[in-house]
């Protein structure tokens, strides 16, 4: 005869029918099947009520927690972040704590869970881009416009990267640097444009992408770069995000670059260095330019008449504006109150003009960075 395997549903039927047919006490049912007569009143108990389904597998989870979250408390905590839908978690929770501090607030991860779960998450402002990236002005003479960008990173034969920084002169198409770097950080960026300062003078404006180390995400987009650049009197041109061909002819640039110098990539950084100054002598001074009447770079391009100075030229405001220091964390003191302004500007002065009721014009420099509701204590 074969072994025939049978269900614990089948099992508990065959006990729950055979307890109904009456000719079999509890205690010996529970001897025959092996449970307690506990259990076999609940199996009796469920079949009553529920059926055969009443014998299945019950969940053993409990049916409340003494650490859950009171309902109405995160209601008051949904009904805030609606009110504050740019908040944080955690000021929603301080918020809240100060208002009604008898209540038993969560912790402000758990309020985090509590605001994910309902479907309730923070609302990003949208990343603020600067006014000059708006109006991309064409150049009509040397060392009006300078134009930079990475090339893309690739890896050399010694499996290290290689990170291309070039920079050009748009109107004779001039390579004037043209570096294979470890990172595209500030560190490393600034002074291969310092030595080119130096080597060439100072244009009027730079045109970059939004990308690090060029931009950043404070008021008007300022990184550390960037912000040396407008302390040495160049002006800031970026250009479109998703728009390279607003740059067309640093791309292009750069895919000449490409062919004859990464094709295939050298065994190390050095090598890698030397095919650029090899390229960059090449295109400058023998290269035909169609876009140049077929004369090279070289001889069309010559220095800036403004030199690189030795000190950074101070910032002076008119007496009429409210000056304000940027501290090292990015913000000032104003009302006091610290607003943040951004981290990219700390240790500089930066001035506030009253330019309607209770609206700040924010400034740099010469540069507008934003303007600034006081009343609602927001940036416009």
């Amino acid at each position: 005869m074969p072994w025939q395997e049978r269900s614990p549903m089948d099992e508990r039927m065959k006990f729950v029918t055979e307890w109904w047919s009456g000719e079999y006490t509890m205690r010996e049912l529970a001897a025959a099947y092996d449970v307690s007569r506990k259990t076999g009143y609940k199996w009796i108990a469920r079949h009553a009520a529920s059926g055969v389904g009443g014998l299945a597998d019950q969940s053993r989870r409990p049916h409340g927690h003494p650490a859950t979250t009171d309902r109405a408390l995160v209601a008051r905590l949904v009904a805030t972040r609606r009110r504050f839908p740019h908040w944080s978690a955690a000021k929603l929770v301080t918020w809240l704590q100060q208002h009604e501090p008898q209540v038993a607030w969560p912790r402000r991860t758990t309020a985090y869970a509590l605001l994910r779960d309902t479907g309730e998450p923070r609302k990003r402002r949208p990343r603020r881009r600067p006014p000059i990236t708006r109006h991309l002005r064409p150049a009509t003479q040397v060392n009006e416009l300078w134009t930079t960008d990475f090339k893309g990173q690739f890896r050399l034969r010694d499996r290290a990267y290689c990170h291309p920084l070039t920079l050009r002169d748009s109107v004779s198409r001039f390579v004037l640097r043209c570096d294979g770097l470890r990172q595209e950080s500030t560190v490393v960026t600034r002074p291969c444009f310092e030595r080119a300062f130096r080597e060439y003078g100072l244009p009027e404006r730079i045109r970059s992408d939004n990308g690090r180390p060029f931009a950043g995400h404070g008021l008007a987009g300022l990184s550390q770069l960037s912000v040396w650049w407008l302390r040495l009197g160049i002006a800031l041109e970026r250009i479109t995000p998703g728009h390279p061909e607003q740059n067309g002819s640093h791309e292009q640039f750069h895919a000449v670059l490409k062919k004859h110098t990464t094709r295939p990539p050298a065994a190390h950084l050095r090598a890698q260095q030397d095919r650029f100054d090899a390229f960059r002598r090449e295109y400058n001074e023998e290269r035909p330019h169609d876009a140049l009447g077929g004369q090279p770079p070289a001889r069309l391009y010559h220095a800036s008449h403004r030199s690189y100075p030795a000190r950074l030229p101070p910032l002076d405001y008119p007496r009429h504006l409210e000056i304000r220091r940027v501290d090292m964390h990015g913000s000032i003191s104003w009302r006091n109150r610290g607003l943040f302004v951004s981290q990219a500007l700390g240790g500089e002065p930066i001035a506030l003009e009253e330019t309607d009721d209770a609206v700040w014009t924010v400034w740099y420099g010469t540069v507008t960075l934003a303007r600034f509701d006081e009343r609602h204590w927001t940036w416009l």
